[in-house]
């Protein structure tokens, strides 16, 4: 069994991304790790080659910035490097994804569970989205909760924008992956970098989403979706988290946006009923 890990990369660094602990997290597991690295004007590539491991390979590429409907700019980017990943799974990380070492046996193990079993297509994670500080996640239906990040490499499968994937069974018919869990969690950290950062990175991502930048304040949140993190962080990532004490504190006096009453909302059904209602791209296999 050969396994590809791939992402899609553009001034990584100037953003505030973690993904040298993203790259170097799943390292062990993969038998290559495929970059589409964009222009940029940053240590990115730097950091990369300063990594000296031959696991990974980087393919320059450029970013169509005429291309400003929903993000498919980034399906574009996440693309060109699967074409060019050759294992049996490919493993696909966002730059601020990171995956514990605790799970990297329990992935393996799914992974070679399934690799020649012709109705699976894709595996799944949980997910932790850190929030505010290191201490502090999100527990919503307005963050999905789980996400197919592993994908058979032999079937016709492209992505919209870089969130998922669809897998075509007819050449004009997409349909979300047929997925097992993996028994792994993701940890995002993408807003755990400072709010500089992630307003830096708003100003030049919203162009590819056809939106504007609206300037991005973490106190603004629905105090009751924080939960503490009482877990034990990735080794790779724990250098790169900024220190803090306690879980994160949001503005007490924020009045709630009707999509986060109607979260809310959500959150009660799910605890009257059982239910699970975040998004969900995959069709989970019993």
């Amino acid at each position: 069994m050969q396994v590809s890990g791939f992402t899609f990369l553009k001034n990584a660094q100037m953003l505030g991304y973690p993904f040298i602990a993203s790259v170097q997290s799943i390292l062990p597991i993969v038998d290559e790790f495929v970059i589409a690295l964009g222009p940029c004007e940053d240590a990115t590539e730097e950091m990369l080659l300063a990594l000296d491991e031959p696991k990974i390979k980087i393919i320059h590429t450029q970013w169509n910035d005429k291309m400003k409907d929903r993000g498919y700019v980034y399906g574009q980017q996440k693309m060109i490097a699967q074409f060019n990943c050759v294992g049996d799974w490919v493993f696909y990380l966002e730059a601020d994804e990171v995956v514990h070492e605790a799970d990297l046996e329990k992935i393996q193990t799914a992974m070679q569970r399934y690799v020649e079993d012709s109705e699976v297509e894709a595996l799944i994670f949980d997910y932790l989205h850190f929030y505010g500080n290191q201490n502090s996640y999100l527990w919503s239906p307005g963050w999905y909760r789980r996400a197919p990040r592993i994908l058979k490499n032999s079937i016709r499968s492209y992505a919209p924008d870089g969130l998922f994937w669809l897998v075509l069974d007819k050449n004009k018919t997409g349909r979300y992956p047929k997925a097992k869990m993996s028994g792994a969690t993701m940890y995002h950290y993408g807003w755990v970098r400072s709010e500089a950062q992630m307003n830096l990175k708003s100003k030049q991502v919203q162009q590819y989403w056809n939106k504007s930048h609206q300037k991005i304040d973490y106190s603004q949140i629905d105090a009751a979706i924080i939960k503490a993190f009482e877990g034990r962080h990735p080794k790779v990532v724990q250098e790169w988290l900024p220190e803090a004490k306690d879980i994160y504190k949001p503005d007490p006096n924020y009045i709630l946006s009707r999509r986060e009453r109607k979260h809310r909302l959500m959150l009660k059904l799910e605890k009257l009923f059982g239910l699970e209602l975040s998004k969900k791209h995959y069709t989970l296999i019993k």
